[in-house]
């Protein structure tokens, strides 16, 4: 990679190298994208590992069903390869598309206060889940929220998730406390 290095915070998650594939260097990648091969549209990912970051090139990548394949420019090695398990795959934020208005990158809505219909905050968003039939709030409880209880609260627009203010920090969403 040629260009200037991003920040490490300003990085985001798009998959992890969970272990070798084959004997000639590549990696076994879960991918966070949809649909998974989406990763392969970034030629340059930034690996990080508690702290230890490797810029590497993707030479070819591939779909074997479920199950993502890279094959990393400079690693030819399958015990080279086996050393990356556990890195994160990160780009620039900057690399991602725009979306259309109204649509959300996960990274987005991680830390968002939740407030009911009610004006009750019950906690902030820690992570999302896919679930197959939606998406699901991991809502964590904080200083500050309507008691202890951790939530999961349907990411469903209209129905749920009433409006998204990033700039303020919250989502408003039609949820009783006490379900």
């Amino acid at each position: 990679m040629s260009q200037t290095p991003a920040p490490l915070e300003d990085l985001v998650v798009l998959g992890k190298i969970v272990s070798v594939y084959g004997v000639r260097g590549e990696v076994k990648v879960y991918s966070f994208t949809d649909p998974l091969d989406n990763l392969l549209d970034y030629p340059n990912w930034i690996l990080r590992r508690e702290g230890n970051v490797r810029y590497m090139s993707v030479a070819s990548g591939r779909l074997h069903g479920k199950v993502l394949t890279a094959k990393l420019k400079g690693l030819d090695d399958r015990e080279e390869a086996r050393a990356l398990a556990g890195f994160e795959i990160c780009i620039p934020r900057s690399e991602l598309p725009d979306l259309d208005e109204g649509d959300y990158y996960w990274y987005q809505l991680e830390g968002l206060r939740v407030i009911n219909q009610d004006g009750q905050w019950l906690g902030m968003i820690d992570h999302m889940l896919e679930t197959g039939s939606n998406d699901v709030m991991v809502v964590k409880p904080c200083t500050g929220s309507l008691d202890d209880r951790e939530r999961l609260l349907p990411y469903i627009l209209e129905q749920y998730v009433l409006s998204i203010d990033l700039a303020a920090g919250e989502m408003r969403v039609n949820w009783d406390a006490d379900f």
